[in-house]
């Protein structure tokens, strides 16, 4: 907990030196940036080391119990981790046990899933290629960039807020213009993840072994999937392919330790990270509710429409069109920055979506949760429990910085732990 406090708090020194010294309003890559990364990887070591060395196997979780760290990682292993050239400028954040067993070279040590899923069969290859997964995550950077540098400038965010265009634009043009203005300042984002998991790719990183046709998976580590998030039905459903390596730091760091309102300070520990502008902050806290009342019409509505596939397909595109409009009008402030832009767009739209989600709370019952691992089961944020059942189900391929611990143990760790 003290190196936590200690990193997020120099963390946020330098966001408040680059904000208010340098340049207010202006977003660019800067120190901020590795440093963020660099924060990540530092907290997240931590609390394995902490986790793998100070507290008894049975207290902690099934992720927790596979991802903790029983020896001491020498200075070289420590500094190798947090500053290797391949995740120091964007990241993405791995887990210190992906990272060495890399290190070692024991990746490609893997297992295949039969298509039951109830049998392993290990077997080891060579050294896999990543040149078609690179090739495949370069284009869609190229497509990424030149869709940022042509699109997204003709359809600015801060147009939403402009006074004549607030003042003669129907509520529908209004709505779709959001969502067209927010979906096109994406792009920006797929480039930059994109980019830093084909680096990581290239250096032999990210891979995941090996699908049940035989086919390689490169997504180890990889942030976002663009797919899902374009199509998305749900606010759990974004959230869950939206900077994925983030929401798991997240999970392991704040959500699975919190005492009390875990959805809440996870919220606050994300906005905190990405710094100190008030837009984050409003974005995040609006997040709060859209989350909680999503999960609480999902919960009381959902399985009414799912019995025929002809009124499925209807729920279907409403909820694509719902969520898509949730989460623009969410992250607009995010895009903003500062606190006036971004009550003048919320004024104006009469805080609709905030008063909607107030009222499903009130109206619509939350599902009452248990203590102890039914707890984290009900209530585990959209963007973590979908997550953490891929990665223990998929990861092929986990180091141990403990002799007495082999690489079969991890891997029969892992597949146990999402069973229960």
């Amino acid at each position: 907990r003290y190196c936590f406090v200690f990193a997020l708090g120099y963390l946020t020194v330098c966001q408040i030196t680059r904000v208010y010294i340098f340049d207010y309003g202006q977003y660019s890559a800067d120190f901020s940036g590795p440093m963020m990364i660099i924060t990540q990887k530092i907290t997240s070591l931590a609390f394995e080391i902490h986790d793998g060395m100070f507290r008894k196997n049975e207290d902690l979780t099934p992720s927790q119990r596979c991802l903790a760290v029983r020896r001491m990682p020498s200075l070289l292993e420590y500094l190798s981790y947090n500053c290797n050239f391949m995740g120091i400028l964007a990241g993405p954040l791995c887990s210190y046990k992906d990272y060495i067993t890399f290190i070692e070279g024991r990746s490609y040590q893997l297992q295949q899933s039969e298509a039951n899923g109830k049998e392993d069969t290990k077997y080891e290859q060579p050294d896999p290629s990543p040149n078609i997964a690179v090739a495949q995550k370069l284009l869609i950077c190229g497509l990424s960039l030149l869709f940022h540098m042509t699109i997204t400038k003709t359809l600015p965010v801060e147009y939403n807020i402009d006074d004549n265009f607030r003042a003669t634009a129907s509520w529908p043009v209004r709505f779709f213009y959001l969502y067209v203005s927010l979906m096109a300042a994406r792009p920006k984002y797929y480039f930059a993840w994109t980019l830093a998991d084909a680096i990581n790719n290239a250096a032999g990183f990210g891979f995941r072994g090996y699908d049940k046709n035989g086919v390689t998976r490169w997504d180890l580590i990889s942030n976002l999937r663009i797919q899902q998030i374009e199509f998305s039905t749900s606010f759990k459903m974004f959230l869950d392919n939206w900077n994925i390596q983030t929401a798991l730091w997240l999970k392991r760091v704040c959500y699975e330790r919190a005492t009390f309102s875990p959805t809440i300070q996870t919220f606050i520990l994300s906005a905190i990270w990405h710094g100190v502008y008030p837009g984050y902050y409003l974005t995040f806290l609006t997040g709060v509710l859209m989350t909680l009342a999503a999960r609480a019409i999902r919960n009381n509505i959902r399985h009414y429409f799912v019995e025929s596939p002809a009124v499925k397909l209807c729920y279907d595109i409403i909820t694509w069109m719902a969520t898509q409009v949730a989460i623009s009008y969410t992250v607009v402030p995010f895009v903003l920055l500062s606190v006036k832009p971004s009550f003048t767009f919320y004024s104006s739209c009469y805080f609709c979506l905030h008063i909607a989600s107030i009222l499903v709370l009130l109206v619509l019952p939350l599902k009452r949760t248990q203590k102890g691992s039914k707890k984290h089961e009900s209530i585990q944020p959209a963007w973590s429990k979908k997550l953490e059942e891929e990665n223990l189900l998929q990861k092929n391929s986990y180091s141990t910085t403990n002799n007495s611990f082999s690489q079969k143990q991890e891997i029969t760790c892992r597949y146990q732990a999402l069973k229960q």
